[in-house]
């Protein structure tokens, strides 16, 4: 897999904390950018570890299904994708723009937060550990990614509103979907 590979999957991955970031960015009355790096720290730092440790609860079952791992790729790509898409168009909810009382960030929301826009991230490091890929260098490139993206995705909630938040989930997703499509046809060759 290569870096090109790599950066999509994570610039896909990105996408939900990307959203969530707007939101914060939103709910800021002032740019804070000690608050935007601490936002993109969370974000990149858990879109690092989940598919990291995803990528070593896979290995302990790589014996069961190595013939198949191409097809779990896919389907985990795709399953992920997909649903990124079907949230966008089914479940119209929004940011929660109210602006915050004061300049601090509530830890636990951003823990929590976080911890939700990467779960799509275990999934990934599963098929990763299929794939036999470098793990630490594909983590730390979703990481950095993820972290550039949400520093991105907070600068832009608080400039300019929310407007492209469908727009990134569905393309997230289609990148997943893309990336796990391009996976199965290598293997099928």
């Amino acid at each position: 897999m290569g870096l090109a590979e790599i950066f999509l999957i994570g610039v896909g991955l990105s996408a939900d904390a990307f959203a969530a970031a707007v939101c914060k960015g939103l709910s800021m009355k002032r740019l804070s950018v000690k608050n935007m790096l601490l936002i993109a720290l969370f974000f990149g730092g858990f879109q690092a570890l989940m598919p990291t440790i995803g990528y070593f609860l896979g290995i302990r079952f790589e014996s069961l299904i190595v013939s198949v791992d191409h097809w779990i790729a896919f389907g985990l790509l795709s399953f992920i994708g997909g649903k990124m898409i079907f949230d966008v168009i089914f479940n119209k909810d929004s940011c929660d723009s109210s602006p915050e009382s004061s300049g601090r960030l509530n830890m636990w929301e951003l823990i929590c937060l976080a911890a939700a826009t990467s779960v799509d991230a275990l999934a990934v490091g599963i098929g990763f550990a299929f794939l036999g890929a470098d793990i630490l260098h594909c983590a730390a490139i979703i990481g950095l990614t993820t972290f550039t993206l949400s520093a991105i995705g907070v600068l832009a909630g608080h400039k300019f509103g929310g407007k492209f938040r469908r727009q990134a989930y569905i393309a997230g997703g289609a990148i997943l979907i893309l990336i796990g499509v391009k996976i199965l046809a290598e293997h099928l060759k």
